[in-house]
């Protein structure tokens, strides 16, 4: 992760672009590519609630996730939803929770999309090929991107 400065730079920059406006598909590939590119993630995807199913509406790179719908009693974004916090897998291989996105993934983190009145309406999910990737500086930053985005999943 880079230093705190650069980290707080991004998060600005992506706040100035949500109040901005935006909203729409395209501007949210834009936001999940703004994190991505913050800390040099691998894999960025944005969940949005939808019908009882998290549903992806912005994602990084070229190939789709395994699951770009699922249900919200699913995998570790339920345990996300339910508790209304941050769930680090430092090994997926070993979390039964687990529901595989691409065959490489070692280590995720899922970081549900809050609004201000308490409901989860998404989630962020970023994944590494490498086992034990996130800390608690990536939990810091996705949270605070989180509540940035929760106005664009409105």
């Amino acid at each position: 992760m880079e230093a705190t400065g650069e980290i707080g730079k991004r998060l600005q920059e992506l706040g100035a672009f949500v109040l901005a406006g935006a909203k729409k598909p395209d501007h949210l590939c834009t936001m999940a590519e703004m994190i991505r590119a913050a800390c040099d993630y691998r894999w960025v995807g944005i969940y949005k609630i939808i019908r009882g199913d998290f549903v992806i509406v912005a994602k990084t790179g070229k190939c789709p996730p395994a699951y770009p719908r699922f249900p919200i009693t699913q995998g570790l974004a339920a345990t996300a939803l339910e508790s209304k916090q941050a769930v680090i897998v430092a090994d997926v291989h070993k979390d039964p929770r687990y529901l595989p996105t691409f065959g490489s993934t070692q280590s995720e983190i899922v970081v549900p999309v809050i609004t201000e009145a308490s409901k989860v309406v998404g989630l962020i999910d970023v994944e590494s090929e490498k086992i034990n990737a996130f800390t608690e500086n990536d939990r810091d930053f996705l949270e605070h991107t989180a509540f940035l985005i929760a106005h664009a999943l409105k």
